[in-house]
């Protein structure tokens, strides 16, 4: 009998309120995150770690985690909101210790800092200098907690290999990665790994990227409900016939036992894992054991539990 292959999902945003069954404000079906689940661990995922944005997001991931013993989380402070740290006038450290308590209550959850970073795409929402000033502040909790960094990058990835290089203590994953092969190598020569999803094999440059990484240095994740695998992309020839037949229906036909078109979830990490093992020309068995393990060696889950 073949054995099914075990992934963890390293990057899932499942405080979402997509997940609650609400778009853009609007409710359109049931609350459905517990059946997102089921089909998670049916088709494989042994841990998912879900993401934290801020504050208020790394306590509600806190919140979901505790109902699963396969659930982790991360805490921290995307670089779009940090912005947060210097709100209504307060000290910015304030925030910072507010992380922190977090971190100390949850330690047992807590895998990651994170999402911190740098998007320079993004600097409406929040400018360079204040991005680099409190990604920066972040990484005192990484020192602090020895935990390893949840890193963002849009964009930024000279400023963010600057910061990183000064602190040589620290590991981390460059989570949904879209860079060249030339910003990978920046980061792996920094000791960190590179997390794929959807966002990383939309085109032939991002494939050839993904070929030259090195298998020790692998993570996988879908960043859902976001990153999906378009039908556009160019990895989506390689998805097994499988792995892209995973029925789904629109949200105002929603049906427990249905993903929702175009809301992405943990249990598509197969066809991240789909593509990347063509890539890379591997034996896909074995290959899925090493990223398997690459995560274990980064996120250290056996130190917060017993499970296996």
């Amino acid at each position: 009998m073949k054995m099914m292959r075990k992934f963890i999902d390293i990057g899932a945003n499942l405080t979402d309120a997509m997940y609650s069954g609400i778009y853009n404000g609007t409710k359109k079906h049931e609350p459905d995150l517990q059946q997102v689940l089921q089909r998670s661990w049916d088709a494989g995922l042994s841990k998912i770690v879900i993401t934290g944005g801020n504050l208020e997001e790394s306590i509600k991931a806190l919140e979901i985690c505790r109902s699963d013993d396969r659930l982790y989380a991360t805490v921290g402070c995307h670089p779009t909101r940090c912005g947060e740290f210097e709100q209504n006038g307060q000290d910015p450290n304030n925030y910072l210790e507010k992380l922190s308590d977090l971190i100390s209550q949850g330690k047992s959850k807590v895998v990651a800092v994170g999402e911190c970073g740098l998007d320079y795409d993004r600097v409406q929402f929040c400018d360079k200098d204040v991005q680099k000033r409190y990604f920066e502040l972040q990484l005192k909790l990484s020192e602090k907690f020895d935990l390893p960094l949840f890193l963002h990058c849009r964009n930024a990835a000279d400023d963010l290999y600057s910061i990183l290089s000064r602190y040589p203590n620290l590991k981390g994953v460059v989570h949904s990665f879209d860079g060249t092969e030339k910003e990978a190598k920046m980061f792996i020569d920094l000791g960190f790994y590179i997390g794929l999803n959807g966002c990383s094999l939309k085109t032939e440059e991002n494939l050839k990227t993904v070929q030259s990484l090195p298998s020790d240095k692998i993570l996988l994740e879908t960043d859902c409900p976001w990153c999906e695998v378009r039908p556009s992309h160019a990895g989506y020839k390689l998805i097994s016939k499988e792995n892209q037949a995973v029925p789904s229906v629109k949200k105002e036909k929603w049906s427990p036992h249905h993903m929702v078109k175009s809301r992405n979830e943990p249990n598509n990490i197969r066809q991240v894992f789909d593509i990347v093992s063509t890539i890379k020309q591997v034996s896909a068995d074995e290959f899925c054991e090493k990223i398997y393990q690459n995560t274990l060696d980064l996120f250290l889950f056996d130190n917060k539990s017993n499970l296996s």
